[in-house]
């Protein structure tokens, strides 16, 4: 059907049950012709970035798991529906695109509060609040990504209350639109690789779904990227969402600085619920990765800080914090800090990873306790290693990342032995979303669960090697989350299109080095090119060296990088795994 033959058709004037229904089809429907398009906006020229695949998965399980149970549970209200279906999107939400938008469509099911159908006017209170969830769901938010595009929805349809609804949502598609045009000015590796933010432009497509749905298209029509604004165009080749941005654009990416020194983690009873928005801007004042998700009187509290006990105090002033949490990511001196809760608890933190504690309180733990772990591998060998610790493995890796139930599964699984808590270590950073869902999930079952930041195979490697079992949670937690923090990481790898990175423009089959996260290196030996990432490794330091080939790992590459080390730092241990890892040939870790 044509766009021009719009006006012959009917628009909608509001969303009942059934409509919200063909928007949830009408969305996996799209996903599922447009992942690739999706996942080639990925800023890395590899075959590892997958929000397409995740978003289309994300949303293809959610809705055979409505269909598996919609004759039980017959929904007579969009409110309804959308809670239902919010439920089940956490549960396969894959990546952190996928929670994010199981975030949205929650806040938009509360936002719409009890009404038969959405609106005009009810459909910017849900929006509103599924912008809200959608910020408060993520640790670290940032301009110029899926959350920008969410913003800009919600401001728009702000501003088109009481308007037609067809018209409203012509508004709200059009600013999300500008918005994702806007992205590559707002993240400079989005703007270095010449793409918009593929989690904004997923939904970008969810909205569309909804102004064509609101037009009266019957859907059959599979949409395209396009945006309104100019600046964004389709690449003829590769069908990507480009920006229109010459290839050698003077961008020069900034170094990552240290970040704070502790992390502070706690629950917060809150009486007066109104106190939570001046919690929040007071942790943003003391650092980073800001997490303050709850309700309902309950709320978990996250932030890296350089003071914390003046994130506790900010708890205090707002409630009564418990079970509370300071994990050392920097620095090596002790912590000691004091927290009336329930009577008088103080907490040491050493560098060793000991926790401490006396007093009453559900501040304090008893002197024994059991610790299991969850773990993501990408591999066979990688996941022969965390079996042999006793985890619980999750096969997670480029184009299947574990979804959020996954996760849960697995956490149930782990606290069935009788462990007093479970470490989970997602070793990928777009799976750590999914992860920390899937923690707040299980503690409405009363199991204590942590995630420990590891955003790559061999920080959960270094993680699990000081695990111990017959240790306390928070004990372990500090220990792996210390071990994880304390490894520099590489990796190489093959490019499998063109891109612009930060050790210069690369072509399909270029060979990439990856040292802490970014492309340093562009070269057509995967030997030269592992010797180089090992020496940059360890440039800063380091005692020991962890090689994990990948499944289609070159002969030469160990020896390759065991020359490194003697070469740059003599007497470094060498330890070799086989991983079986696709799309790296070699993971390496320096601690």
């Amino acid at each position: 059907m044509a766009r021009g033959s719009r006006s012959a058709l009917a628009s909608l004037e509001v969303l009942d049950v059934n409509a919200v229904r063909r928007w949830a089809v009408l969305i996996r429907s799209v996903f599922a012709a447009r992942r690739a398009e999706i996942d080639a906006l990925n800023v890395f020229p590899v075959p590892d970035g997958d929000t397409g695949t995740n978003l289309y998965l994300t949303f293809d399980g959610a809705i055979e798991r409505m269909l598996t149970e919609a004759a039980d549970q017959p929904l007579d209200s969009v409110a309804e529906l959308l809670k239902d279906f919010a439920g089940h999107l956490l549960w396969t939400a894959r990546g952190n695109s996928g929670v994010i938008l199981s975030q949205i469509v929650r806040g938009l099911a509360e936002g719409v509060g009890g009404c038969t159908v959405i609106d005009a006017d009810n459909l910017a209170a849900g929006l509103a609040q599924a912008d809200e969830r959608a910020w408060q769901g993520v640790t670290d938010p940032k301009e110029g990504t899926m959350l920008s595009v969410s913003r800009a929805a919600a401001a728009a349809s702000a501003e088109a209350s009481g308007l037609a609804f067809h018209d409203a949502t012509v508004r709200i598609l059009k600013a999300a639109q500008e918005a994702l045009a806007r992205t590559p000015e707002q993240l400079p590796v989005l703007a270095r690789a010449g793409v918009v933010d593929a989690g904004g432009a997923g939904l970008v497509l969810v909205l569309e779904c909804l102004e064509r749905l609101a037009a009266g298209d019957d859907g059959r029509v599979v949409l395209g990227l396009s945006s309104s604004d100019r600046r964004g165009r389709l690449h003829p080749e590769s069908g990507a969402l480009l920006v229109t941005r010459p290839l050698d654009a003077d961008v020069v990416p900034s170094g990552e600085p240290l970040g704070p020194e502790y992390e502070v983690m706690y629950l917060l009873s809150v009486e007066e619920e109104e106190r939570i928005p001046a919690l929040r801007t007071r942790l943003v004042e003391l650092g980073d990765s800001v997490l303050v998700v709850g309700g309902d009187g309950e709320w978990n509290v996250h932030a890296h800080v350089d003071d914390p006990g003046a994130a506790v105090e900010a708890g205090i002033e707002a409630g009564r914090p418990h079970r509370i949490r300071i994990t050392r990511l920097v620095t090596d001196d002790g912590l000691a800090i004091h927290t009336p809760e329930d009577g008088h608890v103080e907490v040491h933190v050493h560098a060793h990873g000991e926790v401490h504690g006396h007093g009453e309180g559900r501040g304090h733990e008893p002197e024994t306790g059991l610790t299991g772990v969850v773990a993501c591998a990408a591999g066979d060998g990688i996941a022969e290693i965390f079996t042999a610790v006793g985890a619980v493995v999750i096969s997670s890796g480029p184009g299947h990342r574990a979804a959020t139930g996954s996760f849960i599964e697995a956490i149930r699984q782990q606290h069935a032995t009788g462990v007093r808590g479970v470490i989970v270590l997602p070793n990928d950073a777009d799976t750590e979303l999914a992860a920390a869902a899937a923690a707040r999930a299980v503690a409405d079952e009363g199991i204590e669960t942590f995630v420990v930041r590891a955003r790559t195979a061999v920080q959960g490697l270094a993680a699990v090697a000081v695990f111990d079992p017959d240790a306390r949670p928070t004990s372990n937690l500090v220990a792996m989350q210390s071990a994880a923090a304390g490894t520099r990481h590489g990796a190489v790898t093959i490019a499998n299109r063109v891109g612009l990175t930060s050790g210069g423009p690369c072509e399909p089959g270029d060979v990439l080095g990856v040292v802490d996260g970014d492309i340093v290196i562009v070269g057509s030996d995967q030997l030269v090119v592992a010797r180089e990432v090992a020496h940059r490794l360890l440039s800063s330091g380091g005692e020991l060296v962890t090689l994990v080939l990948g499944e289609s790992a070159p002969d030469g590459l160990v020896a390759a990088v065991e020359a490194a080390a003697r070469e740059q730092r003599g007497g470094v241990e060498v330890s070799v795994l086989d991983g079986g890892q696709p799309v790296y040939t070699a993971l390496i870790g320096v601690e």
